[in-house]
């Protein structure tokens, strides 16, 4: 009875020790809201003065900062609803929704339906909101790409079956995305997939190929667009008076944005650049708005807690490929390969050291659709986390 009692007695000790690891990553989730929130402080920064040209001279102080509240607000319910759906019926639904992320790309075309602006058909509108399909496009290439990977895994080492689906599925994707035009988008959605065949275990001569078709084609998209390759050469050059007031316009102000913020900059609220001077400061060029008002050391601290959210964002892949949840893991590559990308081009070009691109800064940036998908990648790397930690106590999901 002694015996038994020790036993009991042991076993005890060592279940609270086992049940103490929270369910989920919470410095992920609290890394995401630091991010979340302080967007929203910068969305704010950055757009409260644009109601006082004529363009938004209707708009109100708060629109902007409103909007994106209202969207992060969406993207919150969204994410909850998407962290209570298990991995594997994403990994059912995967080619579905491809499908349907593919019509999104084709209705956004359609005279009368999608809605332009300043030259690019990128936005459905659906009453007071715009859905941006190449957005939703970023979040499906990730559960798409680690499906087939998953399923053609017998078949990665051939042409036929293996290289050449995967391929003609980024050319239709890419041809959609050309035709809005949205080079940015079809950059990260092409670096994604190929980063996630690559993971998977491609052909290496297919994937150099791959990769070979995809930088020719992005090279002969900048050679035959006269606009584009103009940007090419204005970004070597901003400083030359012809670009400085052209092209490279953004760029320009941009770069004195950051150069007036040196250290620690010139206060919170106090940017130059944002009153007119550099378009979109509350979208593609946060990051320039960040650097004038917070200093270097602004920036900095931006970057390391991202750069946190996506290293845990390969741990957590690591984790589950450990216990074979190949799908779960490629999941969660392919999200932290995402923001990643995204986030190294949107800072590269304000940098001035990437041509400029029409990409916002994963979860701060001002953008309807980008900041709900956004928030519901990071749901779905939560969820592979909740399931791995699940299987890692031996409970079920």
């Amino acid at each position: 009875m002694s015996m038994l009692g020790g036993l009991t007695s042991s076993l005890n000790t060592v279940r609270p020790g086992r049940t103490t690891m929270p369910s989920v990553d919470v410095g992920v989730i609290v890394a995401v809201v630091a991010l979340v929130l302080f967007g929203l402080l910068m969305v704010y920064s950055a757009s409260i003065a644009l109601a006082d040209g004529p363009r938004y001279e209707s708009y109100g102080r708060f629109y902007f900062v409103g909007r994106h509240g209202v969207f992060i607000l969406v993207g919150l319910v969204a994410a909850l609803f998407t962290a209570s759906v298990p991995m594997k019926v994403w990994q059912k639904v995967a080619l579905p929704l491809f499908a349907v992320a593919l019509l999104t790309l084709v209705v956004v075309l359609v005279p009368g339906i999608g809605r332009e602006v300043n030259g690019a058909r990128r936005w459905i509108p659906l009453g007071p909101l715009n859905f941006q399909s190449s957005e939703f496009m970023k979040l499906v290439v990730v559960l798409y790409a680690a499906d087939y990977v998953v399923r053609k895994q017998a078949h990665l080492q051939g042409f036929l079956r293996g290289f050449l689906p995967m391929a003609l599925a980024l050319a239709m994707v890419g041809l959609l995305l050309l035709l809005e035009p949205d080079l940015g988008a079809f950059i990260v959605i092409g670096a994604v997939a190929v980063g996630i065949l690559f993971i998977g275990g491609i052909n290496l001569k297919l994937f150099t190929t791959l990769l070979g078709i995809v930088m020719g084609s992005f090279l002969m998209l900048i050679w035959a667009s006269p606009w584009r390759r103009e940007r090419i050469f204005v970004y070597l050059d901003p400083w030359n008076p012809d670009n400085a007031y052209g092209s490279a316009y953004q760029l320009s102000h941009s770069l004195i944005a950051l150069g007036r913020g040196e250290w620690f900059g010139v206060g919170l609220g106090a940017s130059v650049e944002k009153l007119h001077y550099l378009p979109e400061a509350h979208t593609d060029f946060i990051v320039a708005v960040i650097g004038e008002e917070l200093g270097f050391v602004g920036v900095l601290c931006l970057l390391a807690v991202f750069a946190y959210v996506v290293l845990r964002g390969f741990e957590i892949a690591r984790q589950a490929m450990v216990l074979e949840r190949v799908f779960d893991g490629l999941v969660a590559q392919g999200v932290a390969l995402w923001f990643g990308v995204q986030a190294f081009i949107n800072v590269g070009v304000c940098l001035g050291l990437l041509p400029t691109k029409g990409l916002t800064f994963p979860l701060v940036s001002y953008g309807g659709s980008g900041i709900v998908m956004n928030l519901v990648a990071v749901a779905i790397l939560l969820r592979v986390d909740y399931e791995t930690r699940c299987m890692m106590r031996g409970k079920r999901r």
